[in-house]
């Protein structure tokens, strides 16, 4: 059983930046892509970002690129979402998940269906 703890969320003023975390626990996530979603009050959760199982290949969503950078350390089996000039619209509760299973699973993938373990995630405000 694989567990996702997320953690660094907080409430910040617009252009200020957050550093989320990811915490993994019960298995060695390395050969499996992770990604961050996102939901906010009143909407569906959203795409973010991705990253491949070694790292080498990173998505965004169009509204966080260029002010998000996602990254991965294997040895603390951690992942990392930075958030730079963040923007009130960037409110939500922030979701990291893991993709196991069958199909391409060390490839990201920006569709929710495609992450098999969740967090419980992480609020983070930005107000204007």
């Amino acid at each position: 059983q694989v567990q996702l703890v997320e953690s660094g969320g907080g409430l910040v003023q617009a252009g200020d930046s957050l550093t989320l975390s990811c915490q993994a626990s019960g298995r060695t996530l390395s050969s499996y892509a992770m990604g961050w979603f996102r939901q906010a009050p009143g909407k569906q959760r959203e795409f973010v970002s991705a990253i491949s199982w070694n790292g080498g290949n990173t998505d965004y969503a169009d509204s966080v690129k260029g002010r998000f950078t996602l990254s991965r350390d294997h040895a603390k089996n951690m992942l990392y979402l930075q958030m730079n000039s963040l923007k009130p619209e960037d409110t939500a509760v922030y979701y990291c998940a893991v993709r196991f299973g069958s199909g391409t699973f060390w490839l990201p993938a920006a569709s929710a269906d495609q992450y098999e373990y969740w967090g419980l995630g992480t609020q983070v405000t930005v107000s204007s």
